[in-house]
């Protein structure tokens, strides 16, 4: 990190004609050598390795924050930005919140992980002694359904120190689970993303699963192949400065 110097010279107070009558610390010419303080920041690595079989997930979504800031609950209402986010894989809105919120920093994914892919990333920080991990992203053949941790603790990471951490898909309670032709975004279907209107119940809660035109549903533009377990997205975080 480079050091900035400021350099702060004593001018006197007194004009040039009276000079000799200002006293020596008036006077004084001598110049003081201010080093700024260092901003200290430390970095993560953060590794998403996609689980699933047929779900490929949206630009992951990524802030860190401190302890007052949530970017969602179970039971309550998504808000607009984790409503695009889970609709249309659009992450604009939901780190303009966390940044919003006072989050420290936010970042976005290279693009989509496909199934059976991973992606690697690097995310620096302002250092403190509360830091949290939100992270999101959306199976993009689906309704509304997202993948995700919040809040996930930093603090007691030193360097070279990591975890691993296994992440299930949410649903985010805006839009229906109906499975139709041009409701779903992704390469199964090619349809709609984010919708204004909320037909669902409203509240975020763990999905369900999807059904599938292969489970007595015929109407469903998905197959067996879109089914997904829980956890479906495996994080691997280590701390590397």
């Amino acid at each position: 990190m480079h050091i900035k110097k400021y350099l702060s010279i004593g001018l006197s107070v007194c004009s040039l004609v009276t000079l000799s009558a200002c006293s020596d610390s008036d006077s004084s010419d001598s110049v003081k050598d201010v080093t700024a303080p260092d901003i200290m920041t430390q970095s993560y690595e953060l590794t998403v390795s996609n689980l699933t079989s047929n779900q490929p997930l949206s630009p992951l979504a990524i802030s860190i924050h401190g302890a007052s800031y949530s970017a969602w609950s179970i039971g309550e209402e998504s808000s607009l930005g984790l409503e695009k986010l889970a609709e249309s894989g659009d992450v604009t809105d939901f780190l303009v919140e966390a940044t919003n919120s006072g989050a420290y920093t936010t970042a976005v994914g290279a693009g989509l992980i496909l199934p059976g892919h991973t992606e690697t990333l690097e995310v620096e920080t302002l250092t403190s002694e509360d830091l949290k991990l939100t992270l999101a992203s959306m199976p993009i053949n689906t309704n509304d359904a997202f993948i995700g941790t919040k809040g996930l603790d930093l603090a007691g990471l030193s360097i070279d120190d990591e975890m691993t951490v296994l992440l299930p898909i949410y649903d985010a309670g805006t839009e229906a689970n109906s499975e139709l032709s041009g409701t779903i975004p992704g390469p199964a279907d090619g349809g709609e993303g984010y919708n204004a209107v909320r037909d669902d119940v409203n509240l975020v809660s763990r999905h369900p699963g999807v059904v599938t035109n292969e489970d007595g549903y015929p109407d469903s533009i998905l197959d067996s192949s879109h089914r997904f377990d829980s956890p479906a997205v495996k994080l691997t975080l280590k701390r590397t400065q």
